[in-house]
């Protein structure tokens, strides 16, 4: 017979504050932080519900992650199916039905041949892991010269050594570290705009730059049509395909990460799409388990994978303890499987426009540089720096979550949310960079 404790007594509001603000380092932010930290008691659909019994629509998705709200039930469902059979399992040797049904059907989405896959634990590790792709077909290929990436300014890509050292090296969260980090080749930033005509002078110098670095260059790495955390920066889709031309002729593999910009959020299922490119590498994340449980993924093209596997050490000396975990490889495919069944690209289509006609008032406030949207993705992007205190207070006042940075407030609403919740969401927007404009 087994025997099992009761369940622990609930731990009420103020008592979870209290612990957290012990023992609890949040993501930056200081330890103790002296804003604190809402506790949450419970979400479901659109709507966090806090520990005081107040409920917040989510206009964040978690950082991006959950496309299909809280508690849904078909996640719920493969969750509960999985834990059944088994939480985890090895991948050293081992592999496992979520796992191969997984990298089937992601092969099956991503563009042109990204067949092959390789599990990572977060978007981070994806992008390291990606690095080490590109530098180690090269080293296969006899050219271990070919060491550095190239990147364009105003990117993020995670908070990993080589991520870090990816991400614009003076305004990005990691310029701290950057006499320390392994230095790449950047270009300036790409010109702003989805719309906008392409700009001449800068695809020159795009061609200038890999062309002048070519033959140390293993790759170019970017986040392709939207710089997220960076700035929420909308780019023209045909520097891409410069990118892709570029690559081609100077023989360096091309490296996207569609952590944040994969599966719909821009309107297409991968951002690749608005410029008709496949890349050779390419990192998702984020979205990929619904907002459920931790997993990315590198996918490679077959010249990668085969070109690494000729070499010298074939092996992609990898392997997180907790890779391709089944929990998080079963819920994945079942979001997936939800996404694709549904109309999402009509769905990220209406949240887009019916988020530009609420945001229109936006426009006309005070230190408001301007108001975009791409997609299910928003921007109101002000003159100065948000107080992100009182820019959060404002929000929650309108019964919304929302995390402002830098000048950025910012939406990326569930792909389930209703019209009433977006309007919801607009208006707390507005409300929360009228309050960064104050004096």
């Amino acid at each position: 017979m087994t025997h099992s404790a009761p369940p622990p007594a609930p731990l009420t509001g103020p008592e979870i504050s209290a612990l957290d603000r012990r023992h609890v380092w949040h993501p930056y932010a200081p330890h103790p932080d002296p804003a604190g930290a809402l506790p949450v008691a419970g979400a479901a659909g659109t709507r966090i519900r806090l520990a005081d019994g107040r409920e917040l629509v989510d206009g964040m998705s978690s950082w991006w992650a959950a496309v299909h709200g809280y508690n849904h039930p078909v996640l719920n469902r493969a969750a509960r199916r999985q834990l059944d059979a088994m939480s985890h399992v090895m991948f050293g040797g081992l592999t496992h039905e979520p796992a191969v049904r997984l990298a089937r059907r992601l092969a099956g989405l991503a563009p042109g041949d990204l067949s092959h896959v390789f599990f990572c634990d977060s978007g981070s590790v994806s992008v390291e892991v990606a690095v080490k792709m590109a530098l180690q077909y090269w080293h296969s290929r006899g050219r271990p010269a070919k060491h550095r990436l190239l990147t364009w300014r105003g990117g993020y890509h995670g908070d990993t050594w080589q991520a870090m050292s990816l991400s614009d090296p003076d305004n990005s969260m990691h310029h701290l570290w950057a006499p320390l980090l392994p230095r790449h080749v950047f270009a300036g930033l790409p010109p702003a705009g989805f719309d906008a005509p392409v700009d001449e002078a800068y695809a020159d110098h795009l061609a200038r730059t890999v062309a002048g670095h070519a033959d140390e260059l293993a790759a170019v790495i970017v986040e392709p049509v939207v710089q997220g955390a960076g700035g929420m920066r909308f780019h023209q889709p045909a520097y891409l395909r410069i990118l892709r031309e570029l690559c081609d002729r100077h023989g360096v593999l091309l490296v996207f990460d569609e952590i944040a910009t994969g599966f719909g959020r821009t309107g297409q299922m991968f951002a690749a799409g608005h410029a008709g490119v496949v890349p050779d590498i390419m990192c998702v994340g984020k979205a990929l388990t619904g907002g459920y449980l931790t997993l990315a993924a590198t996918l490679c093209t077959s010249r990668v994978a085969e070109g690494i596997a000729a070499g010298e050490h074939p092996q992609l000396n990898h392997g997180p303890t907790y890779m391709a975990n089944p929990l998080a490889c079963a819920v994945a495919e079942a979001s997936l499987e939800l996404l694709t069944q549904g109309d999402w690209a009509g769905r990220v289509a209406a949240i887009g426009d019916r988020l530009a006609t609420a945001l229109k008032p936006a426009a006309g406030l005070p230190h408001v540089r301007e108001v975009r949207t791409l997609g299910a993705i928003a921007v109101v992007e002000t003159d100065r720096p948000v107080d992100v205190a009182r820019a959060s207070r404002a929000a929650l006042a309108e019964g919304v979550w929302l995390r402002p940075y830098r000048e950025m407030i910012y939406a990326m609403p569930p792909y389930v949310s209703s019209d009433e919740d977006l309007e919801l969401i607009a208006r707390a927007m507005c409300a929360a960079a009228e309050a960064a404009g104050e004096d």
